[in-house]
């Protein structure tokens, strides 16, 4: 068995959706192990662009199976709507199939989390409002409804309508909202479990069983390193664990079921929400990157804070991860910056530090060392599809985030779609 994960490396929307579209054509499944429908994965097939949020970016090769895994909390409405969106564009989801594990974001969650950001008011997170947080509260606090909850219609109904009257009280005595319509909920909900149930089964067994039988399995995180709930930008994160150890636990594998771990880096770093970021640019350089590299959030729509790529940042999200090589995206946005910049290192109070800290107090004091490397022009990348047709100086920035890293980059991405991707190396 080969088992390998894409990982983002920096703050998400790195541009995992399309290196797990391209890579499932080397594998037999692929496996989406935490997050929910706060992700945004886009996927490019020949003119048609695809947007999805729950379901796995390896969906479109119908012959493999598409796996949501106990890790990820699912909303059944939005599942179901991302099922009618590729259907209407003639992609089938019969390949789908769905942890019975897996937590149910139910209205209350949604409500909570949006109750919850307001009464933070300055201090806000920066939540999508899609209830992933207080599903995975429920969770942890052990009072969450499961897929499995619905092989018996009458329990999950019973626990659904405890849940809905408890939360109610949270919602009008602590929060002073509106409760919710339990009737109408549990018809609702009732209704799209029923339609869902074909997809749900035990997962872990379908993916022990590939395992044995030496098949190559993708695993799909969402997110990014740093927005990981222990390893991220603390509290400014999202609630589950989008490194490779978060695998085993989202997926129901062994630890050892990995042999490959690929980090997607975006050539540059961006960032959506609050939080310290030491290489963001506030000019006019920030601005064009943004508008290059169309950086807004495939889910949410919110601008994208921009900066230079930051190599302090990868050498702490390579220790988490264990990367074996590393994807580079959007190398094709650089172009026509006539220097380009590095972060090498932060100084802080004097002192140089090439770890990323913990406390957000200090990484906002933190100011980037950088080193300079010459860049490219646009016409010099115009219609590259090798990596020795790249210009001369994008390969010696692709070559010096090697060196200074100590991870091979793979795989470089010069563009959106499947045609626009150089393999320096099979990573499979």
């Amino acid at each position: 068995m080969s088992g390998l994960v894409v990982v983002g490396s920096q703050w998400g929307d790195e541009g995992k959706g399309k290196m797990t579209d391209y890579l499932t054509k080397q594998a037999d499944m692929v496996v989406r192990y935490q997050g929910g429908n706060n992700a945004g994965h886009t996927v490019i097939i020949g003119e048609n662009t695809y947007k999805l949020h729950l379901i796995p970016s390896g969906i479109f090769d119908q012959e493999k199976l598409a796996i949501i895994g106990n890790g990820v909390v699912v909303n059944p409405k939005a599942l179901l709507e991302e099922i009618a969106y590729l259907k209407e564009r003639n992609i089938s989801t019969d390949n789908l199939r769905i942890s019975d594990r897996a937590h149910i974001i139910m209205p209350y969650h949604i409500e909570l989390d949006r109750l919850k950001e307001e009464r933070r008011g300055e201090t806000k997170i920066g939540t999508t409002i899609k209830g992933i947080g207080p599903c995975y509260i429920d969770k942890v606090e052990r009072s969450g409804i499961r897929m499995c909850d619905f092989y018996t219609p009458e329990i999950f109904e019973e626990k659904l309508r405890a849940n809905i009257q408890s939360k109610n009280d949270v919602i009008v005595h602590v929060y002073g909202g509106n409760p919710l319509d339990e009737e109408a909920v549990v018809k609702e909900y009732m209704d799209y479990m029923e339609q869902i149930k074909k997809y749900i089964m035990e997962t872990s067994i379908i993916i022990d069983r590939a395992a044995k039988e030496g098949k190559k399995i993708l695993f799909e995180g969402a997110q990014g390193t740093f927005l990981d709930i222990d390893y991220g930008t603390y509290p400014f994160v999202t609630s589950s664990h989008p490194i490779s150890s978060g695998v085993a636990i989202g997926a129901g594998v062994s630890p050892f079921a990995l042999q490959k771990v690929v980090g997607i880096v975006k050539a540059y770093t961006t960032r959506v929400g609050k939080g310290p970021f030491p290489t963001e640019l506030h000019d006019d350089l920030g601005e064009e990157l943004r508008e290059k590299g169309h950086e807004y959030g495939v889910t949410t729509g919110r601008a994208r804070r921009c900066g230079w790529l930051d190599l302090v940042m990868m050498a702490y999200s390579h220790r988490v991860n264990g990367f074996t090589s590393f994807a580079l995206t959007k190398l094709d946005t650089l172009s026509g910056f006539k220097t380009l910049k590095i972060c090498v290192a932060y100084e802080r109070n004097g002192e140089i530090l090439d770890n990323f800290p913990a406390s957000l107090e200090h990484l906002a004091e933190c100011r980037p060392v950088y080193t300079e490397l010459p860049g490219w022009t646009e016409e010099e990348m115009a219609g590259v599809d090798t990596y020795e047709a790249l210009p001369e100086n994008a390969r010696k920035y692709v070559e010096k985030i090697e060196e200074l890293t100590g991870v091979p980059i793979d795989i470089v991405s010069v563009g959106p779609k499947r045609t626009e991707t150089i393999i320096r190396k099979n990573v499979f």
